[in-house]
């Protein structure tokens, strides 16, 4: 089989569009009908859950507080124009780095999840983020473990999307068996 795999040359927010454009080619393709996206400030998950009509789109939000006590960065008339096109919405924290968070705090250790989403990060923040995604949209039930999907997110500083894969979502305690079928597109870093 070969397929083709887009690499951006730099991180910017203009890669969103052709993310999307990709990723529903990719989908429309396979036959996948559940789209995930990572959305910090709505901006993304808007764009998303407007272009991907028909499919079963799920964004992911940051959990309330995470960066600041009581703020949430997605604001409420964001969550309407995601819910009006048809979306769902999952607030969670980060699936690997919330159980590290406390210890790490305290005691500067590094467990598990740290170790994960660091060696995830090699590929660019973008993949660590795809995986993580998606076990949080099966863990709140929105998606069944051993679903195909396609899973978009972006690189954190640079708003937007620029990664994207085809992969099989599973709950995070059974992480393991998540697979990365495709890289559809990601940041030549």
């Amino acid at each position: 089989m070969e397929n083709k795999t887009v690499y951006f040359e730099k991180l910017a927010n203009e890669n969103t569009a052709e993310t999307l454009i990709l990723s529903k080619q990719r989908a429309d393709e396979l036959g996948i009908k559940t789209i995930i996206v990572a959305s910090t400030r709505g901006d993304t998950g808007v764009k998303a859950a407007q272009y991907f009509k028909g499919y079963t789109v799920i964004v992911v939000r940051i959990a309330t507080g995470y960066w600041e006590a009581n703020v949430q960065l997605f604001p409420d008339d964001k969550v309407k124009l995601v819910e009006q096109a048809g979306a769902k919405i999952v607030t969670s924290a980060p699936a690997f780095s919330e159980v590290a968070r406390t210890p790490n705090q305290n005691f500067h250790l590094h467990d598990y999840g740290d170790i994960i989403a660091n060696t995830l990060r090699i590929f660019g923040q973008g993949m660590k983020v795809v995986c993580e995604i998606a076990l949080q949209a099966v863990d709140a039930g929105l998606v069944r473990s051993g679903e195909p999907v396609i899973s978009i997110a972006g690189s954190g500083s640079v708003r937007g999307a620029d990664t994207a894969v085809v992969l099989t979502a599973v709950n995070s305690n059974r992480f393991f068996d998540m697979k990365v079928h495709e890289i559809i597109c990601k940041p030549r870093l």
